[in-house]
């Protein structure tokens, strides 16, 4: 049907509007803690057959809604309330920021009458969000809300995808119109320039040791595959940036590690040597780039090819010989054109050296720490007994580096990790992930003090009947900030020590499965009993203190501290 022949409904109320339009945009779920502020959108809601997830903290419900918009490239959609609610969800639209994730948040509003007179709960949030969202609104004539709606939704995942906020006055909510029916948004794209792709191509095949380096969010699945058919033709190594790891299968024989924080030295030197570089969706900032430090500033000394959908973002640190204002998935579908020379690789051998390192490096079989709980063997259980298309979790803290060091991520879509370093992300993200895929298998890493930051969500995963599992990686500190404190102040320990409930009865109070978890032969068959369950379940998983990362203790790092 044409646009413009598009009926047009009977006058309605504008909450009720407003969800006509979102289904109009094919939205399924929705991530919301209630208020009075809405009403009139949750009277709407009763009418439709989105999927509300009611939260028990606007945090969690923004972080779910964001797990949601990475895993299926739409955007997550969350509502709160105004004042308090609206504060809240401000961890999660930091996430989608800086993790470049599509999502729209529906804060309630005072009445129009009574703004700047600092009414009940007042807040304007073009001054609050203004520096954290891609374009921050509100809606103050009925009439508008199927423009205004269109528009963020094009807005969230246009170019660099990323979150918009919309403010809905009461009043506004409450008033009827008569309105026409939207069309679905459409992402908006482009291709690059044939010029550029053959002159990336001639550079590439005049490279002595070419390396490419993936990140940002504007894939999909079928871009992983032809960039993986690509690396395979030109035998090219493949690193991903932090906590990208879902963007290249780690059984590809071109991939070789990750980007981030503790990672591998020798692929950092591997990529200081080469000679071309080509990063692809991401923006190489603070933590993939170590610092600042793998690439100079403001001029690479390797050729440099930059692929980023936001212009502004190309340029703005590295000058590139090639920067390509195109999504990821356009660059990926473009390469396809892209003969490799006929000759064999002139890098294979550092490909293949480089290769046999990262699987050194990513072996947990080898690794061990002071302590009943090993962590290698867990690791190396998880990777056995866990499906291929197993969605994986974590907020942040040094119990992360398990999991993104020694899980084989193998498919697009299984990692729920903020590039942004937001502790108490993981359970919330489990719960957006197993409420949009129910019918995968959803585990969520947590330190203690991560776990508690929004450990309430657990309450969401029971009402919902969402079976996730849940590893609390106990050590009874803030571990990372420790680790800091002993390199930095050695000895000297303050505001870090943490006295932790017992989570296995925490899942069971709440009505879920849980377990104690002290030695490692205790992990396996706590795991089996999680999965068998059916319920939401939580292993709480006692480490020693002293096994704060895979290589180093608090004592060996207060050493040398102490000695440096």
């Amino acid at each position: 049907m044409n646009h413009a022949t598009l009926p047009t409904p009977s006058a309605r109320m504008g909450g009720h509007i407003l969800v006509d339009q979102l289904a109009a945009h094919g939205v399924r779920h929705v991530f919301c803690v209630p208020g009075e502020s809405y009403l009139a959108v949750l009277d709407g809601l009763h009418d439709h057959e989105i999927n509300v997830t009611v939260c028990r903290q606007e945090g969690g419900a923004a972080m779910m809604a964001d797990a949601h918009g990475k895993l299926t490239g739409e955007p997550g959609i969350c509502m709160v309330t105004r004042g308090p609610g609206a504060a809240n969800a401000l961890a999660g639209i930091h996430i989608a920021s800086q993790d470049s994730t599509p999502l729209i948040l529906f804060v309630g509003q005072i009445e129009r009458g009574m703004r700047e007179r600092e009414a009940f709960q007042e807040m304007d949030y073009r001054a609050v969000f203004g520096t954290q969202a891609k374009w921050v609104t509100e809606i103050d004539q009925v009439e508008r809300i199927p423009e205004l709606v269109s528009r963020a939704f094009h807005v969230a995942t246009s170019g660099r995808p990323g979150p918009v906020v919309i403010a809905l006055p009461e009043d506004m909510l409450t008033e009827t119109a008569q309105v026409p029916n939207t069309p679905r948004y459409r992402v908006t794209d482009t291709l690059p320039m044939p010029g550029q792709m053959q002159a990336i191509a001639e550079r590439l095949s005049q490279a002595r040791q070419p390396v490419a380096i993936l990140g940002g969010s504007t894939w999909n699945a079928e871009a992983v595959t032809q960039f993986e058919a690509f690396a395979s033709r030109w035998q090219l190594p493949v690193a991903v940036q932090f906590r990208r790891q879902m963007l290249f299968s780690t059984r590809h024989p071109s991939f070789i590690g990750d980007v981030g924080l503790g990672g591998n030295p020798k692929l950092m030197q591997f990529i200081r040597d080469s000679d071309f570089i080509l990063m692809l969706g991401g923006r190489f900032s603070e933590i993939p780039s170590q610092s600042y430090t793998l690439l100079d500033i403001p001029v690479p000394q390797q050729h440099f090819v930059h692929v980023h959908p936001d212009p502004s973002e190309l340029n703005r640190v590295y000058v590139a010989d090639e920067a390509v204002n195109v999504s990821a998935r356009a660059f990926c579908h473009a390469l396809a054109d892209l003969a490799p020379p006929a000759a064999p690789a002139a890098w294979a051998g550092a490909l293949e050296a480089m290769r046999a390192s990262y699987l050194k490096w990513s072996d947990p079989s080898g690794i061990t720490h002071p302590g009943t709980l090993q962590m290698g063997p867990i690791m190396a259980h998880l990777n056995e007994v866990l499906p291929e298309d197993a969605i994986m979790c974590n907020g942040a803290g040094n119990y992360a580096t398990w999991l993104h060091r020694f899980r084989r991520f193998t498919r697009y879509g299984t990692q729920l990790a903020p590039t942004s370093g937001s502790m108490g992300y993981g359970l919330p993200a489990a719960v957006g992930a197993k409420r949009t895929f129910p019918e995968r298998t959803v585990v969520c890493f947590a330190g203690d003090g991560c776990f508690m930051m929004h450990g309430q969500e657990f309450a969401t995963a029971v009402q919902y009947g969402l079976p996730i599992v849940v590893l609390v990686i106990d050590n009874g500190m803030y571990g990372t900030i420790r680790m800091h404190q002993e390199r930095h102040y050695p000895g000297r320990i303050s505001a870090t020590a943490l006295r932790n409930p017992n989570f296995a009865a925490y899942a069971r109070a709440f009505g879920g499965h849980g377990e104690r978890v002290e030695r490692t032969e205790e992990f396996a068959p706590a795991l089996a009993r999680a999965l068998e369950s059916g319920k939401p379940a939580i292993l709480h998983c006692l480490i020693d203190p002293e096994a704060i990362t895979p290589s180093q203790t608090l004592s060996g790092i207060r050493s040398q501290a102490q000695q440096g």
